[in-house]
Parts: structure tokens; sequence; C-alpha cells
């Protein structure tokens, strides 16, 4: 037996625009940056951040030693205009020779 609705294709629905971040842009984005402490660790982070955001208020960084005092956090807020600018500038600071890890 062969129903007409067998024949007929179904409609499918259209797929939804994918969305890639929950992040809505522009957006300030905090972004904690983790090396060994050394001269030149924080001059290095904020020449990167000035990089991507010009904008960029360097009295915005907070500090935090490691309990040993070997390591540094360095937490920066940059504005972020797109997934992409975020993803490159996450590539570019955990590349960076001074720079052990990047959250």
């Amino acid at each position: 037996m062969n129903s007409s609705s067998e024949n007929t294709p179904e409609a499918t629905p259209e797929p939804s625009p994918r969305k890639d971040s929950l992040i809505e842009y522009p957006s300030l984005f905090p972004i904690k940056v983790m090396g060994v402490k050394a001269d030149g660790l924080v001059h290095a982070i904020t020449a990167v951040a000035h990089r991507f955001d010009p904008t960029f208020d360097a009295s915005t960084i907070t500090l935090r030693e490691s309990k040993g005092g070997k390591y540094l956090g360095v937490t920066i807020t940059v504005t972020t205009t797109s997934r992409e600018q975020l993803d490159e500038l996450y590539r570019t600071l955990s590349t960076h020779p001074m720079v052990k890890v990047v959250l």
C-alpha cells in the first residue's frame, strides 16, 4: 500500500544559523595570563593587549603572585569585537615565550 504522504517529501525546517559564541560583541572580556615572575612580563602582556584593543586601559590590570612567588597572574580586560579577534588574542598570548597559561 502506498499512501500519498510517503511519496510527498516532507518539508524540512531550515537549519537555524549556527551561533559560535554566547558572547555578544563588542564585549569587555577578562583574560588571566600566568607566567614566570620576571621583568618585562606585565609590559609584554600590556603590549599584546594594546595591539588587539587600542582602547585598552592598563590601569585595569590586576596582579597576583603565586604562593611561592615564582609565578605572576596578570588579569587584563580587553574590548573584543569578534570571536576571531578573541581567538587570535588567546593564540598570541599563549605563544609568547614569557607566558605559561592563558585562561
